[in-house]
């Protein structure tokens, strides 16, 4: 794989985006990868980059920041780099201002892009003095992720942070730790007696910087028998040494010099509340170090309270006092807190991290074809389809209007009825349980029904069935209405999607879908909302969501949008369409084989589509155009198909009804 790394801030100037950026280009030379960094030019590099090239642009410091360094570069230019280098992923480390130029670049050319979040932009905003910008930040990095393919976020914190921000394919990507390099085998008695001679030392490592809260620590002040040590440097430190006159302040260290350190403090304090994951508590904790840490942002998910630290109230140092001298004062539960501090980060190394990492850059290569192939754009996008856990039913309803019905698909059936994408399902799940038992399916269906007769009318006759299992595909003759709001439509059916999970019934939602024809691009905003909303109810409520935006014919389109699909009344799917739905469908559900099931089925069966009489004008369109007029629909007086239970499969395979009590 070739991957192209831009990174806000870049060497010499080390921090936590430039470290970890440093650890991805090892793992990714070790594995055989090439790799390019675009950063900005900031002084002479030393450091092995582990046979990357390198790209070092034009850039400034910020007035207040100077370790953070703006980029002068266009968007053309990056686009430039990056056609050069022919990248299979563009990786955005903690992405804002070049971030974004490069985001430009990577959808010019058609790249996937991984936005990797490490740095609490808003908070830091609100810390210089800023708070007037904290917002117009905010709406910037939500439009930034959201355009990412993929965004990786370190801690539970981060994710919900950008759910807020509206951003969707969040996974979440922590960070390694060098267990050789830290441990606790790196104490030194002569380091401690340098600094502290005999006294217990509460150390902190970081920055000095006002987003650190490193004055927090001055409720410490006094702590008997205690030593206060400093290991870093920043713009805050001239102000800190005057704060805390008691304290240490060994500058900045680095390698064995800071493991050193950290291995030998008693404990180890981190105040920061902007943090997004917090890589020195997790080096402090494999160096076998108990830590007292702010109860919110990254430490949350680092520290176990009560178990190798303590986590405080966020703000309130008096519980911050009483948190360290919890275990300044007792020599057992300091060594019990060490020993598990050192366990709980055995397997976080930066191979199984970057390992990770590798996997989620595939994923972005996946997903960004289905990107490209969406006509419109929505709040959530489609997911790489994954099937789920096999389930075993043998009860299962379908509900929905006439594709569900099977309108269009009379294969190897008697004169004017229907089979159906939903039929076709009910027996490869039938036979998929093995037909021990037959196999209960009950089919609600009506054409031209809308949401609100889904929820009405079928919802609590399905409810009555006792199904395993329901399927809901509906939502289309409400979007191709006059006045439509897609987000309410699907919220309708969201409560009927919620009542049937509450009753312990598993439910298949399929996203409605749209023929490849120009007059249906009229309404491909609408679908792309209403799917958008049917992913976050999945989400939510834990249904299966049968996403037909996210499979791909040889051209990079979406399949189901394919005229093949599609019956000559261009509303309807032919049966070939049905049963591509089905096996789609069979899939999502965890059936064995259902993509090669599907194949076999397609070559046994030739369909022979009868040629209907009059024009597509005069047959389909006219007459639908009149019952809109008069407000009537094509189901107007009908009933569903199979109202009750028809049986499939069993001894003798012999069809009959079960009926629900």
């Amino acid at each position: 794989m070739r991957v192209a790394l831009l990174a806000e801030s870049f060497l010499p100037h080390m921090n936590g985006v430039t470290g970890s950026v440093l650890h991805v280009l090892r793992h990714l030379a070790a594995e055989g990868h090439e790799t390019l960094v675009i950063a900005p030019r900031a002084g002479e590099i030393t450091t092995d980059l582990h046979g990357a090239r390198t790209e070092l642009l034009r850039s400034a410091p910020l007035p207040s920041y100077p370790e953070v360094r703006v980029v002068f570069a266009r968007a053309a230019r990056l686009t430039a780099i990056l056609r050069e280098f022919r990248p299979d992923v563009v990786h955005l480390a903690s992405p804002f201002v070049l971030g974004w130029q490069g985001l430009a670049a990577a959808d010019a050319l058609r790249v996937p892009s991984v936005a990797v979040y490490q740095t609490d932009v808003v908070a830091y905003a609100e810390k210089y003095g800023m708070p007037q910008a904290a917002a117009l930040v905010g709406r910037h990095i939500g439009r930034l992720h959201r355009r990412a393919t993929l965004t990786l976020a370190p801690s539970t914190a981060s994710l919900q942070q950008l759910e807020r921000l509206g951003v969707d394919r969040l996974r979440r990507w922590g960070r390694g730790v060098d267990v050789e390099r830290f441990g606790p085998g790196r104490r030194s008695d002569r380091w401690r007696a340098q600094l502290a001679q005999g006294e217990t030392i509460v150390g902190y490592v970081g920055r000095l910087a006002p987003e650190k809260q490193v004055e927090d620590l001055a409720a410490l002040a006094g702590l008997p028998g205690t030593r206060l040590v400093i290991v870093g440097d920043g713009p805050s430190r001239p102000a800190l040494e005057r704060r805390l006159p008691d304290a240490v302040f060994t500058g900045h260290l680095s390698g064995a010099a800071l493991a050193e350190a950290l291995a030998s403090f008693d404990v180890f304090v981190h105040p920061g509340e902007s943090e997004t994951f917090g890589q020195t508590i997790q080096e402090a904790l494999a160096s076998g170090v108990p830590v007292v840490a702010t109860g919110v942002g990254g430490p949350v998910d680092l520290v176990r309270s009560s178990v190798d630290g303590w986590l405080y109230r966020p703000g309130d140092l008096v519980d911050l006092r009483a948190r360290v001298a919890d275990l300044v004062g007792d020599d057992g539960k300091c060594r019990a807190f060490a020993a598990a501090a050192r366990e709980s980060v055995r397997e976080r190394t930066w191979h199984a991290v970057c390992s990770r990492l590798v996997e989620h850059y595939d994923e972005a290569r996946m997903l960004r074809p289905i990107d490209d192939a969406q006509p419109q754009r929505a709040a959530t996008r489609p997911a790489v389809p994954t099937p789920a856990p096999r389930g075993s039913w043998s009860r299962f309803v379908a509900l929905g209007d006439s594709i569900t019905e099977g309108l269009c698909d009379a294969s190897r059936m008697p004169t004017g009825q229907y089979r159906g994408w939903a039929d076709r399902l009910a027996q490869l799940l039938a036979h998929a349980g093995g037909a021990d038992e037959p196999f209960g399916y009950a089919n609600l269906a009506v054409r031209s029904r809308r949401v609100r007769h889904v929820v009405s009318e079928q919802v609590p006759r399905a409810l009555a069935l006792r199904p395993q299992l329901v399927s809901i595909l509906a939502g289309a003759n409400d979007l191709v209405g006059r006045r439509v709001d897609p987000i309410a439509v699907a919220r309708d059916l969201e409560q009927s999607v919620t009542e049937l999970r509450a009753a312990g019934i598993d439910v298949l939602l399929v996203t409605p879908f749209l023929p490849r024809r120009r007059p249906a691009r009229l309404f491909a905003r609408r679908f792309a909302v209403f799917s958008s909303e049917l992913r976050r109810i999945a989400a939510t409520t834990g249904a299966v969501l049968l996403d037909t935006d996210a499979f791909l014919d040889a051209r990079g389109l979406p399949a189901i949008g394919d005229l093949d699909f599609w019956a000559d009344d261009k509303v309807h799917l032919r049966p070939r369409g049905h049963r591509y739905l089905a096996y789609r469908a069979a899939e999502a559900l965890g059936v064995p084989d259902a993509e090669a099931l599907g194949e076999l089925d397609a070559s046994l069966h030739a369909d022979d589509d009868p040629v209907l009489p009059g024009t597509w004008l005069r047959r389909d369109a006219l007459p639908w155009v009149w019952r809109r007029l008069h407000g009537r629909t094509a189901g107007d007086g009908l009933i569903a198909k199979h109202s009750d239970y028809v049986l499939i499969g069993g001894p003798g395979d012999v069809p009959a009804r079960l009926h629900a009590g």
